[in-house]
Protein backbone atom coordinates (compact mmCIF):
# COMPACT_ATOMS: atom_id res chain seq x y z
CA UNK A 1 0.00 0.00 0.00
CA UNK A 2 2.55 2.35 1.01
CA UNK A 3 4.95 1.78 -2.45
CA UNK A 4 1.41 1.88 -4.58
CA UNK A 5 0.82 6.23 -2.58
CA UNK A 6 4.63 6.54 -3.12
CA UNK A 7 4.18 5.68 -7.01
CA UNK A 8 1.27 7.50 -7.12
CA UNK A 9 3.16 10.87 -5.71
CA UNK A 10 6.14 10.41 -7.83
CA UNK A 11 3.77 10.01 -11.01
CA UNK A 12 1.72 13.18 -9.23
CA UNK A 13 5.50 15.11 -9.21
CA UNK A 14 6.61 14.12 -12.96
CA UNK A 15 2.88 15.19 -13.83
CA UNK A 16 3.30 18.48 -12.61
CA UNK A 17 6.79 19.19 -13.80
CA UNK A 18 5.90 18.05 -16.80
CA UNK A 19 2.97 20.89 -17.16
CA UNK A 20 5.43 23.18 -15.55
CA UNK A 21 7.86 22.50 -18.40
CA UNK A 22 5.43 22.86 -21.30
CA UNK A 23 3.59 26.16 -19.64
CA UNK A 24 7.29 27.39 -19.76
CA UNK A 25 8.30 26.78 -23.43
CA UNK A 26 4.48 27.98 -24.42
CA UNK A 27 5.63 30.98 -22.98
CA UNK A 28 9.24 32.03 -23.85
CA UNK A 29 7.96 30.61 -27.56
CA UNK A 30 5.44 33.37 -27.28
CA UNK A 31 7.70 35.95 -26.26
CA UNK A 32 10.09 35.17 -29.05
CA UNK A 33 6.95 35.54 -31.52
CA UNK A 34 6.17 38.84 -29.69
CA UNK A 35 9.49 40.29 -30.17
CA UNK A 36 9.88 39.08 -33.68
CA UNK A 37 6.25 40.49 -34.47
CA UNK A 38 7.54 43.97 -33.05
CA UNK A 39 10.31 43.85 -34.51
CA UNK A 40 8.67 43.73 -38.17
CA UNK A 41 6.65 46.47 -37.01
CA UNK A 42 2.91 44.30 -36.69
CA UNK A 43 1.04 44.93 -34.20
CA UNK A 44 -1.34 42.04 -33.33
CA UNK A 45 -4.20 42.80 -35.70
CA UNK A 46 -2.02 43.14 -38.50
CA UNK A 47 -0.17 40.20 -38.17
CA UNK A 48 -3.54 38.19 -37.96
CA UNK A 49 -4.60 40.09 -41.07
CA UNK A 50 -1.94 38.35 -42.63
CA UNK A 51 -2.63 34.70 -41.14
CA UNK A 52 -5.96 34.66 -41.30
CA UNK A 53 -6.10 34.10 -38.07
CA UNK A 54 -7.97 36.23 -34.72
CA UNK A 55 -5.77 39.08 -33.13
CA UNK A 56 -7.27 36.87 -29.89
CA UNK A 57 -5.26 33.81 -31.11
CA UNK A 58 -1.97 35.81 -31.60
CA UNK A 59 -2.67 37.23 -28.55
CA UNK A 60 -3.09 33.65 -26.54
CA UNK A 61 -0.41 32.65 -28.60
CA UNK A 62 2.22 35.42 -27.40
CA UNK A 63 1.33 34.82 -23.62
CA UNK A 64 1.55 30.97 -23.26
CA UNK A 65 -2.32 30.85 -23.22
CA UNK A 66 -2.67 28.68 -26.10
CA UNK A 67 -1.05 25.42 -27.20
CA UNK A 68 0.57 26.36 -30.30
CA UNK A 69 0.28 24.26 -33.07
CA UNK A 70 3.11 23.15 -35.92
CA UNK A 71 1.03 24.92 -38.43
CA UNK A 72 0.97 27.76 -36.50
CA UNK A 73 4.74 27.62 -35.80
CA UNK A 74 5.31 27.60 -39.70
CA UNK A 75 2.81 30.28 -40.31
CA UNK A 76 4.64 32.64 -38.23
CA UNK A 77 7.54 31.25 -39.46
CA UNK A 78 6.89 31.97 -43.06
CA UNK A 79 5.08 35.78 -42.42
CA UNK A 80 8.01 37.13 -40.05
CA UNK A 81 10.88 35.32 -41.75
CA UNK A 82 12.60 32.87 -39.07
CA UNK A 83 13.29 28.89 -39.22
CA UNK A 84 12.22 26.74 -37.28
CA UNK A 85 14.67 24.58 -35.31
CA UNK A 86 14.80 21.61 -33.02
CA UNK A 87 18.07 21.43 -31.05
CA UNK A 88 19.11 19.01 -28.43
CA UNK A 89 18.69 20.43 -24.90
CA UNK A 90 21.87 19.58 -22.73
CA UNK A 91 19.61 17.32 -20.07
Amino acid sequence: MKHEISMRAEKNEEEYAMTAHLTNERIKMGETIREMRERKGYNQEQLAKIMKVSRTTISKIETGKFNCSMDYLSKFSWHLGFDIKVSKNNN
